[in-house]
């Protein structure tokens, strides 16, 4: 299972999401779907690529959200 969170929205200027998959965490770039930081399995990193593709539009308005102190919109999770 890959779990996406959205975090330090203070620390990092970089619309960036954080995921979770076994243990394992990395900060993967909204814009381009690149790992920022951390590791992340190649097949799950192209799982949460094709999600990021798909939301991108809805991940950038919770960025702005979340950069703003409000709280974001819920996205269709993986699946």
């Amino acid at each position: 299972m890959v779990a996406i969170f959205y975090e330090d929205y203070d620390r990092h200027h970089t619309p960036h999401i954080h995921v979770r998959y076994s243990g394992m965490k990395s900060s993967i770039s909204i814009e381009d779907g690149s790992v920022l930081a951390g590791e992340i399995p190649a097949k799950q990193l192209r799982l949460v690529q094709a999600w990021i593709e798909i939301h991108r539009d809805e991940l950038f308005a919770d960025w702005e959200l979340a950069a703003a102190g409000e709280e974001p919109y819920r996205i269709a999770p993986l699946q």
